[in-house]
């Protein structure tokens, strides 16, 4: 009997101890279970707004904001308080971190030996008109582009159609070889005691290069032409200073020599605008017997033949192949002008501009290829001039990408895309020629407007350090990468990107050599935490038109100062400005 009760209790034992050994799956885990078997808990992002500068504004949105802002400037008559609201400008477009100031311009150029008087201003126009050649040629062979995007002054807003302007046309100013505005069309002007009437005489004898009288008239049509918003040109802004802008002008002609008109406010650079081709006259028969002229504004002069009133007149065109201009004898200074052709070759291809010039076909040219640089700077023939401008690269603030973005996130996004750009690589071993790094959008060395320089601490008055990428390379990614998650984006393990939330976008650029390795090397920068940069090449007339009209993401830019003041690169980007790639405010 004892032996049966020792069994069951044994057996007894061994079934409990089984119980308490295993678990049906269904059994729900204990509310005390360890820690260890939690999934870690997910870092908080970044708060975006807590990470923007305090001028940002939501650059589409909120624009009005900027747009009143520089009229407020516009209208300023205490220079020193204009100043100061100019710093508060750039403030507000620098927040937005939709320009992107990669480095301040300088310009390059070769030129044969045998040529001289061609001179370049701080903004790239380039003279010909008082060029001389020792060879005993008359014919000067040029290359500055490809196909011009407008021959009108009114319309043209890049550097190569300003200068085949300031070549065809003349303005009541013009530049001089010293970079100085002398009279052109102008003889001189007087100022009422207000600052805001301007009374201009012409020179006596002016004429088309028709040979038909150009008078003071010409110039009021062609002024509230390019003002009107019939018109749309680019740069009608320009003009936001007169009373009655935009399509009630508040200039006349008093008689065929006495040009009036009337500011809304004292302007301390008219006569940079005077010498500014959006200031050029057009003669409006001509412009107007072109059928299509009220909807096809530019058409009047998209063939050779057309009427202009400068140094030379074009009368050759073979498009996407070459220009030609000869001497206009009806030019107020022909006895001054040398050289009796300008041949233009019309490429944008510098390899082949550059042989071109190697087998003396060009004497004259505007590029040469980016590997081509460090073999020239001690040529002779290789020309370094300073120039008052900006290389930026730019986003479009309606981008698709940015549409599940607050504006704050948007903003952090594109910071991240700024630090991460190794602009010290760009300068010395793409640009090569001394360009200075950029951390700001108005240039170094642009005056004030108020008898001072607007930035005379790049350090201080920068919005970044433009070398941080390449002093603190780990510091400055993991910044980028607190930017993104501020964005939105999560990161894998391996610090990039994860697969989750990508960014793939696509970067627009024109041919030329410089520009896409720039590309290239901004692609490489943004790899490093998992950016995918796609790089589209366009050619220059369609490059032009898509920036314009906001069809593209990310793309190069550049603005070279029209004049030397701040407001001309910080009006460009109010929401109605033909200049306004980023269409901000649209």
């Amino acid at each position: 009997m004892k032996k049966l009760l020792a069994m069951l209790l044994v057996l007894s034992m061994v079934f409990a101890l089984c119980a308490c050994s295993s678990k049906p799956a269904a059994t729900p885990a204990p509310a005390e279970a360890p820690a260890a078997t939690e999934a870690p808990a997910e870092e908080a992002a970044p708060d975006a707004s807590a990470l923007v500068s305090k001028a940002f504004i939501d650059p589409v949105k909120d624009w009005a904001k900027y747009d009143e802002l520089i009229a407020q400037i516009k209208a300023e008559t205490d220079f020193a308080k204009r100043a100061e609201l100019m710093h508060q400008a750039e403030d507000i477009l620098m927040a937005t971190n939709c320009v992107i100031p990669i480095y301040y311009y300088n310009d390059i150029y070769m030129q044969k030996p045998y040529v001289d008087g061609v001179f370049s201003n701080l903004f790239g126009f380039k003279y010909f008109m008082f060029a001389n050649m020792s060879n005993d040629a008359d014919t000067l062979r040029i290359n500055l582009a490809s196909e011009p995007d407008f021959l009108d002054p009114a319309l043209n807003s890049s550097v190569d159609g300003a200068c085949l302007a300031v070549n065809s046309f003349s303005g009541l100013y013009a530049y001089n070889a010293e970079g100085k505005t002398e009279g052109a069309c102008a003889t001189g002007y007087t100022i009422s005691d207000d600052g805001l009437t301007y009374t201009v005489t012409l020179r006596d004898g002016l004429k088309w290069s028709d040979g038909s009288p150009l008078t003071a008239k010409d110039f009021a049509y062609s002024w509230k032409r390019a003002a009107s918003d019939a018109t749309a040109a680019d740069y009608a802004y320009m003009f936001n200073g007169f009373e009655g802008y935009p399509n009630e002008l508040a200039v006349k002609a008093v008689d065929d020599v006495t040009l009036e008109f009337k500011l809304s406010a004292p302007c301390a650079y008219m006569e940079d605008l005077m010498a500014f081709p959006a200031f050029y006259p057009v003669k409006q028969e001509a412009v107007e017997s072109y059928a299509d002229w009220q909807t096809s504004p530019g058409g009047w002069c998209q063939e050779a033949g057309f009427v202009s009133n400068g140094a030379y007149v074009c009368t050759g065109w073979d498009h996407d192949v070459s220009m030609t201009y000869e001497k206009n004898p009806n030019w107020y200074d022909a006895d001054k002008v040398k050289i009796e052709k300008l041949e233009f070759m019309l490429s944008a291809d510098d390899t082949a501009i550059f042989a071109a010039y190697n087998a003396g076909d060009v004497d004259f040219i505007d590029t040469v290829p980016t590997d081509e640089v460090a073999s020239l700077l001690n040529n002779s023939e290789f020309k370094i001039i300073d120039q008052l401008g900006t290389y930026y690269v730019a986003f479009n603030a309606k981008s698709k990408i940015f549409e599940d973005k607050t504006p704050e996130q948007a903003a952090c996004m594109r910071e991240a895309f700024t630090i991460l750009i190794n602009r010290e690589y760009i300068c010395e071993n793409i640009g090569q020629t001394g360009q200075v790094a950029a951390n700001a959008f108005i240039p170094l060395g642009m005056a004030d407007g108020n008898g001072g320089v607007f930035k005379t601490d790049p350090v201080e008055q920068g919005y970044f350090d433009p070398y941080a990428i390449s002093k603190d390379p780990d510091g400055t990614t993991a910044k980028a990468v607190e930017l993104l998650k501020a964005a939105g984006y999560k990161f894998g393990e391996d610090g990039k990107l994860s697969a989750e939330t990508p960014i793939q976008l696509e970067y627009l650029t024109n041919t030329t050599s410089g520009h896409i390795a720039i590309a290239e090397s901004i692609q490489q920068d943004l790899a490093a935490v998992g950016i995918e940069l796609t790089i589209q090449q366009q050619d220059w007339n369609v490059f032009l038109q898509e920036r314009k009209q906001g069809n593209f993401d990310f793309a190069r830019e550049g603005w070279i100062a029209d004049f030397n003041d701040p407001i001309n690169m910080l009006e460009m980007w109010t929401s109605d400005s033909g200049n306004n790639d980023c269409q901000f405010g649209r």
